[in-house]
């Protein structure tokens, strides 16, 4: 279903019956990634899978203001509100899990628990957030003028997304096709609009967040392990898991693994 708030559409894939539980993908994906951990949760939990505006079926604006991690966190409150849900728990992985972050300091009590998986609070310094956007409106430029099937194959091949190639072929694919489905306007749009550079630092509203957090990250993802821990030593009432070989996309590589870690910390909440 579409759901449209101002001039943005957001298209809303919706899967089982239970506790509302809000999934949040990452930079390039879609609800579509959900799919296999939503087979896991779905019996217990009512899924709502949103594609982030810029990615899948949702729109693609001009405007890189329409873009704000701030409006599209006050966006998924609304949609959360229209399709009757006041409090419900939150999921977001990577570009999702700083989305799902801004919606808890921005809204802590609409949100039961928190679930990151490879997220981060933003970047902690001025000099480091312009760094950031620069290299981000470089990947921006680079979108547009060389368009999408370039940019997923560069995309495909950086080192964050390594223990991928480890995957059989035809998920592979299915990962490829998923971000060849985006438009380069909607993920240069992403870039500019809500990129880790532009985005609020949220490292000092950690300790006042109270809700059950669950931190995820995989072993081979040595960068967001690093985040993780500082995170958890701040985050008063979170868990920190590690899995064992994988790498930055857990739900992904090891779904079944990813579905019983969800739902076994779901059901303590």
């Amino acid at each position: 279903m579409d759901i449209s708030i101002q001039q943005r559409r957001y298209h809303v894939e919706i899967n089982g019956e239970g506790a509302p539980l809000l999934l949040l993908h990452g930079f390039t994906g879609s609800s579509e990634t959900w799919k296999e951990t939503m087979k896991h949760l779905k019996e217990s939990y009512q899924c709502m899978a949103v594609d982030i505006i810029g990615h899948g079926k949702s729109s693609c604006p001009a405007d890189r203001k329409e873009y704000n991690i701030e409006l599209v966190a006050e966006d998924m409150k609304t949609i959360m509100a229209e399709l009757g849900h006041s409090r419900f728990h939150v999921l977001g992985y990577s570009m999702g899990g700083r989305l799902a972050l801004t919606i808890a300091v921005l809204f802590p009590a609409l949100v039961q628990s928190l679930l990151l998986e490879s997220a981060s609070p933003g970047l902690k310094t001025a000099e480091e957030r312009r760094a950031r956007q620069q290299s981000d409106e470089a990947l921006a430029e680079r979108i547009e003028q060389e368009g999408i099937e370039a940019f997923v194959q560069y995309w495909q091949d950086i080192p964050l997304f390594a223990t991928q190639k480890k995957l059989p072929p035809q998920k592979q694919e299915a990962i490829r096709l998923e971000r060849l489905r985006n438009s380069p306007a909607g993920l240069s749009g992403s870039l500019r609009g809500m990129g880790t550079g532009v985005q609020p630092s949220w490292w000092e509203a950690l300790p006042k967040l109270s809700m059950p957090i669950l931190i995820m990250t995989g072993t081979e993802d040595q960068k967001f392990a690093r985040i993780a821990s500082e995170m958890a030593q701040l985050l008063p009432k979170s868990v920190w898991k590690e899995i064992n070989g994988a790498g930055h996309a857990i739900h992904v590589e090891d779904s079944a693994k990813f579905g019983t870690i969800i739902k076994e910390f779901l059901s303590r909440t």
